[in-house]
């Protein structure tokens, strides 16, 4: 539990040394990309490199790929009524979980060093959702283009519910192929633009083959790894601002009630449904109440230009989440 207190600890430091002036409104975005470009890579390299991997376990990384998607894709049925911008925060953060930097230091306190296991092949399908996933699938399903503000391109509509494009003329094949070919190119490039996302994929491919990084490079990525959770969290703080207004109110209501549902939800499915031994699926059930990932405050701030209730969702989801993971202890 001291880790997880340290996690949390840093995150309001980051904000704490905002709101003070040491760190300015937009110093967050060097840290991010540190994060994303170096410490987080850096990071999943180390943990294929030196953890244990059981392909036996492989259903944890299904169930996890699952986890990650089924809330993203109700947050869009759910909030189809709400503007754009409403509904881009409530997908965005509404799915995915933090097992690396948040879960990890519960587990093996809780549990011990064995349920490591399989909250790292539980995050290699939730990896697939949160380094790019989550964000691909919500600009495409709200056209979404990132390359500019969100308020340019909703235009005189901001209650849009999504973001208004041209469509071909109906009866123009040429056009409309022309279309579909962009579309799946602007999905492929947001996919493979994702330092992450690569390294994740390059990862798991070798895991399933069988063959582990070296571990002169593990070494070599040691101490740059060790302070990915320092940046990211830090990063996380200086992003956080507390909600300022009634609709911020809800919107974090809605993510806290809805995350803390669904992981109710998966972990009874968890329990009762993963053919594995009790330890494993109590692992599982722990994860499930995990906040949000790095990449939800990320990817918000790149669509919506702002992550300063994104931040605010995910501390507190951190410590609902501790509370929640210790009655479950308590109860399995």
């Amino acid at each position: 539990m001291l880790a997880v207190a340290k996690i949390l600890a840093i995150i309001l430091i980051g904000y704490a040394l905002k709101r003070i002036g040491l760190f300015g409104p937009d110093n967050y975005k060097v840290l991010q990309k540190v994060v994303l470009n170096i410490t987080l890579p850096a990071a999943i390299v180390s943990s294929f490199a030196t953890g244990r991997h059981d392909l036996g376990l492989l259903w944890i990384s299904v169930f996890g790929l699952i986890c990650a998607t089924i809330p993203l894709v109700t947050m869009f049925v759910v909030s189809r009524r709400m503007p754009v911008a409403r509904r881009a925060f409530l997908m965005l953060n509404g799915a995915g979980f933090n097992v690396g930097n948040f879960t990890l230091p519960i587990l093996t306190t809780f549990i011990g060093p064995a349920a490591a296991l399989p909250a790292i092949m539980f995050d290699v399908g939730n990896s697939i959702m949160m380094s790019a996933g989550n964000y691909v699938t919500t600009a495409a399903l709200l056209n979404i283009d990132s390359s500019r503000p969100l308020a340019k391109q909703v235009g005189s509509d901001p209650r849009a519910t999504v973001v208004p494009r041209a469509t071909p003329r109906s009866d123009d094949p040429d056009a409309r192929r022309l279309e579909r070919r962009a579309f799946a190119r602007t999905i492929v490039r947001n996919f493979v633009t994702s330092v992450p996302f690569d390294v994740y994929m390059v990862m798991t491919v070798l895991m399933i083959a069988g063959v582990k990084p070296p571990m002169p490079v593990a070494d070599f990525l040691a101490p740059i790894s060790s302070g990915n959770t320092l940046c990211s969290m830090l990063m996380i703080g200086m992003m956080m601002d507390l909600p300022g207004s009634r609709r911020d109110v809800a919107d974090a209501l809605m993510i806290l009630v809805c995350r803390f549902g669904f992981g109710l939800l998966f972990a009874f499915a968890a329990w009762h449904l993963l053919p594995f031994d009790a330890m494993t699926r109590k692992a599982v059930v722990f994860i499930c109440f995990a906040p949000a990932g790095i990449f939800s405050a990320i990817f918000t701030d790149k669509v919506l230009g702002n992550a300063r209730l994104s931040g605010f969702c995910l501390t507190a989801m951190g410590l609902a989440g501790v509370a929640a993971m210790a009655v479950a202890n308590a109860v399995l």
